[in-house]
């Protein structure tokens, strides 16, 4: 399904960067838990304080910098300087740097430091004004429950409940966490940590022809980095193992040769999209991972037609026709418009139809008038 993933990699800091960031904890920090909602996309989403001014947030720890958005940066009139370019998913980018001023998340404040503001496509996909990055997050323990949609900051070292442990590290370089994954018998390291990626779990081309895995069914997929819009492959698979427990049924990406996380030194990611099933510790500096199971793991939602559909005010348009789908089959292409499925109006309306009952007959209607029956049916 559509996803989107905010990780971003920039170089070393030049002469002349502002110094090292000031963090501090308040003493009370494990009482001030931070209360968020998920973006359509799986982003962890809250209310700080930059510069004492409330902003929208996303919690993203494959990012290294901090990120604003061009036109929160505009509005909040900070102060652009020096351009760097930096590796982003779907594509490099441009970034400007800024004053990082005073940030406060929770119980954290960070003085000092910068922001990054990049010169990319589709920011209105961000659903925030702001991407809390892995240089304010590094520095302490995050406990994410998911269940309950609050997260807190807490000194490194607290273990507040228990679960499966994972090795959980600092990147060289990038300081993004990382751990391993299994794939049968084959381990793959490092894997970024990543709440910025609404996906389960992406890797290279490299790793996922290293585990040398046999049947699954290869899909492709739509997804948008900070750099721009790129198609993966896709499966949905059993064999993963993570902090030495099997998991569930897991949707997974395959990244194309040259890509992201290739060229940032790692072997994949692992994003909200898995994560959501747990109660999360990430404590790099004390160098674990702790995942408390939920209750119940909902399963993988697939695609029954293989269109990835985007709403653009009374009509849907195609985005991506997923390989070896009924839609393929039917010849469908993107940038088609549909403005009714099964005689309603599909403005307003949930796409629950994209992803129904295999077997389901479904009868879409253009916005020219032609009408297409689709029958839905598992194919990956």
């Amino acid at each position: 399904m559509l996803s989107f993933l905010l990780t971003l990699i920039l170089a070393a800091g030049a002469a002349g960067d502002p110094p090292a960031d000031g963090i501090t904890l308040a003493p009370d920090t494990e009482a001030r838990w931070i209360a968020f909602d998920l973006t359509p996309s799986n982003q962890i989403r809250f209310e700080a304080v930059l510069n004492g001014r409330p902003v929208r947030a996303v919690l993203d720890t494959g990012l290294t910098n901090t990120l604003a958005t061009t036109e929160f940066a505009t509005r909040a009139r900070l102060a652009a300087g020096k351009r760097q370019q930096a590796l982003a998913i779907g594509g490099g980018v441009e970034v400007a740097w800024a004053p990082g001023g005073t940030l406060v998340i929770g119980g954290l404040t960070r003085r000092g430091g910068r922001i990054a503001i990049p010169d990319a496509p589709g920011q209105e996909r961000f659903g925030a004004d702001l991407l809390i990055g892995s240089d304010v997050l590094s520095c302490c323990a995050l406990d994410i429950d998911y269940a309950v949609r609050r997260f807190r900051i807490l000194p490194s070292g607290r273990m507040p409940f228990t679960g499966h442990t994972a090795p959980l590290a600092l990147q060289r370089d990038s300081e993004v966490p990382v751990t391993e994954i299994r794939l049968g018998g084959a381990r793959l390291r490092p894997m970024i940590v990543d709440t910025g990626d609404g996906a389960s779990v992406t890797l290279s081309r490299a790793a996922w022809n290293s585990a040398n895995y046999r049947g699954a069914t290869l899909t492709t997929t739509l997804g948008w980095g900070i750099g721009g819009a790129l198609v993966s492959e896709a499966a949905v698979l059993n064999g993963f193992t993570l902090a030495g427990t099997a998991l569930p049924e897991t949707e997974l990406r395959i990244e194309g040769e040259g890509g992201y996380s290739a060229a940032a030194g790692a072997a994949g990611r692992i994003g909200t999209g898995l994560l959501l099933g747990y109660r999360v510790l990430l404590d790099p500096r004390a160098g674990r991972m702790v995942l408390q199971p939920a209750a119940s793991i909902p399963p993988v939602l697939r695609s029954t037609s293989g269109l990835l559909l985007g709403a653009e005010g009374t009509h849907l348009r195609v985005l991506h026709v997923m390989r070896g789908s009924p839609a393929a089959e039917g010849g469908w292409r993107e940038g088609e418009t549909i403005c009714t499925a099964d005689g309603l109006p599909v403005a307003g309306r949930p796409i629950e139809w994209s992803a129904g009952a295999p077997g389901r007959v479904v009868t879409l209607t253009l916005c020219d008038g032609a009408e297409r029956r689709l029958t839905l049916r598992k194919f990956y």
